[in-house]
């Protein structure tokens, strides 16, 4: 079969970490949105989605729990992970899996599936350590958005890096990351918020600082600037 070497496919590849993780959250947001509209489950499908939030969201009792009891178990230590996929309605799960395969791309293709793996999981479990220790109140973590703000930080510290290297101003490379938290800022002012945005930033310091080092050659340069100062 003839095959043309300019030829481009119409929709680019996406790293297949990628694409495992965004199954996860379409069969997951799946099975809670049929379950909300009465096609499955039967007359128990419509609690569904609040028992999901409850059985796998996390929030500070959670690491209380963890830390004072010295329980370690199963039920409570996956929840540092699964919250992540777990989302409040439709809507919050379009919007993440849109993010994921934006940003998963853009990031995949620089580090591979095993380091974008890496920043993913990482983030959500970062990102939800923090909030267990920061937030003053029980409301559930739910929801990728702090995985992907990891990834938004790991982003961002590509192309810090890149403009740097084609002279242009670096700081520019954080307009996303100050769009998103501004807008979050509005939305808490018009209709409260609550205080998901400490496991969101803590997710990005994790992503843009775990970045230096899974960066090709970014461990060798760690290395070496260690190397200087010792």
């Amino acid at each position: 079969m003839y095959s043309d070497p300019d030829y481009e496919p119409p929709v680019n590849s996406i790293p297949p970490v990628i694409i495992v993780l965004l199954l996860v959250m379409v069969a997951v947001e799946g099975a809670l949105s049929l379950a909300g509209a009465g096609m499955i489950g039967g007359a128990t499908g419509i609690g569904w989605r609040i028992g999901a939030l409850q059985d796998y969201g996390i929030s500070p009792l959670v690491l209380e729990v963890i830390t004072t009891r010295g329980d370690y178990g199963f039920d409570l230590v996956r929840r540092f992970v699964t919250y992540a996929f777990v989302h409040g309605d439709f809507t919050h799960a379009l919007f993440c899996m849109a993010l994921l395969l934006a940003l998963g791309k853009f990031v995949g293709d620089t580090f591979g599936s095993v380091r974008t793996l890496v920043v993913f999981g990482g983030g959500a479990i970062f990102g939800a350590l923090v909030f267990c220790l920061f937030a003053r109140n029980s409301s559930p973590l739910f929801g990728a958005y702090p995985p992907i703000f990891a990834l938004i930080g790991s982003y961002t510290y590509i192309l810090w890096l890149r403009l740097g290297q084609t002279g242009q101003n670096q700081m520019t490379a954080f307009r996303l990351i100050g769009f998103l938290l501004g807008l979050q800022l509005v939305f808490g002012l018009l209709f409260g918020s609550g205080q998901s945005w400490i496991a969101e930033l803590a997710g990005f310091v994790f992503g843009f600082c775990v970045a230096t080092v899974l960066v090709p050659g970014g461990w060798m340069a760690l290395l070496t600037r260690l190397r200087k100062r010792g």
